[in-house]
């Protein structure tokens, strides 16, 4: 919008183009070198309904009045604040309070639609590149997109929790782990809470659901932690314990190191060579893997068969929760086991010994589905968010962040390096 153009506005244009419901524009001023401009508004006539900010009833007593300037969403290139004419009223229940508008939410000198749009403007970018857009320190704009979040999270119906997930995230030395208690039909968090004790999670269910809440939760999907599996069966007595497919399968990949780090030791001479630096390999799936990478393996299982016969006991692992039925799935359990005799391959035969020490657990699949990939899904959209603020001293605003994140599917902004 041109300069001149600006300057021939009338008060109603300015009125209708700032577009506050219930009040008027009547003076402005416009700074062209500082490209700034600012407004003056007050109550139009007919509109002095008014409101106590303390408890929200509406009172008519009047005691003072005084101004307030915030920063309003600029008008092209200009920087726009708004100076706003506002009540102090005598409530008969709080004393003198002032009253309340819907255009500013808090006492921070921003308004409403300006928070909401740095707020969503930290939906897919990091709080330091939204304060150079915005012109603001770092600090203020993780301070707006928090009650930003905090009022759309207060807005929103939360869905039923009947299906939960519980698992940990280790964020350094300092903090160390913190567990995560998760909706596997929504696919968001639901808490966070310090440390992975029984007592960390026995705080969620007292705190954060009721009797008839906790009585509605009929799967939990966990990995093997045993302060995990023993709070919740105090507390969910009838909720059944499916142990997490990803974390089983992550014992099997490191049953297959284990063999392959054996074998570097036990071979010599160029066989040892093979065997050298394949960890990542033998970690990954078959399907997963490039002509070359999958080549790669294949010479390395012709001089080593141990190697070979771990790789395919964990690859033929994965088929165990492809099954709909109990009798079907603890039948391929066995003929799994069954195949580890005369094999000598002891870290596989610890890693049966620890299946058939969690099978109910693992059967439990069968009788009640769940989604299993949305534990390590919520994780890791978790730790997109770390990677991209570069950690959250606030574990608060990183749940916002990661139940806004999964409520509205944002795609996060990512820099590569050019090639």
């Amino acid at each position: 919008m041109r300069l001149a153009t600006l300057v021939g506005m009338r008060e109603s244009d300015w009125t209708r183009v700032l577009g506050w419901p219930g009040y008027k524009v009547y003076r402005q001023e416009i700074d062209e070198r500082a490209k700034t401009l600012k407004l003056w508004v007050r109550r139009k006539r007919g509109h002095r309904q008014l409101v106590c900010s303390g408890c929200g009833k509406s009172v008519s007593t009047v005691v003072q009045t005084y101004e307030r300037e915030v920063r309003d969403l600029p008008w092209s290139e200009y920087r726009t604040t708004v100076v706003i004419e506002l009540y102090r009223v005598r409530c008969p229940d709080c004393g003198v309070k002032g009253e309340k508008v819907p255009l500013l939410p808090g006492k921070a000198p921003f308004s409403k639609r300006f928070e909401e749009a740095v707020g969503q403007a930290c939906e897919s970018a990091a709080a330091s590149r939204v304060a150079r857009q915005f012109g603001l320190p770092a600090s203020t704009v993780r301070a707006i997109d928090q009650r930003y979040l905090s009022r759309w999270a207060q807005m929103r119906r939360k869905p039923a929790l009947r299906q939960m997930g519980v698992d940990e995230i280790f964020l350094g030395k300092k903090q160390k782990f913190i567990t995560v208690v998760s909706n596997l039909e929504t696919g968001e968090p639901l808490w966070f809470g310090q440390e992975r004790k029984k007592e960390t999670l026995d705080e969620f269910f007292e705190k954060e659901l009721s009797p008839f809440q906790r009585s509605a939760v009929g799967a939990a999907c966990v990995d093997m932690w045993d302060p995990f599996r023993k709070s919740i069966e105090q507390w969910l007595p009838k909720c059944r314990i499916i142990y997490d497919k990803f974390h089983i399968m992550k014992h099997a990949g490191a049953a297959v190191d284990e063999v392959r780090r054996a074998e570097f030791f036990r071979k010599g001479g160029p066989a040892r060579e093979v065997v050298k630096g394949k960890r990542w390999l033998l970690l990954t799936r078959w399907v997963n893997l490039t002509k070359h990478k999958k080549q790669q393996l294949n010479d390395l299982f012709a001089l080593n068969r141990r190697v070979m016969k771990a790789y395919l006991l964990k690859e033929s692992l994965d088929r165990l929760w492809t099954y709909h039925y109990e009798g079907a799935m603890l039948r391929y359990l066995k003929s799994w086991i069954d195949q580890l005799r005369w094999q000598r391959l002891k870290p596989m035969e610890k890693l049966a010994d620890m299946l058939l020490n969690h099978l109910e657990g693992i059967l439990n699949y069968c009788r009640t589905k769940v989604r299993l990939g949305v534990v390590e899904a919520v994780n890791g959209n978790i730790k997109a968010l770390l990677r991209r603020g570069r950690g959250y001293r606030n574990l608060n605003y990183l749940l916002l962040k990661a139940q806004r994140l999964a409520a509205t599917r944002t795609q996060l902004v990512a820099f590569q390096k050019a090639a």
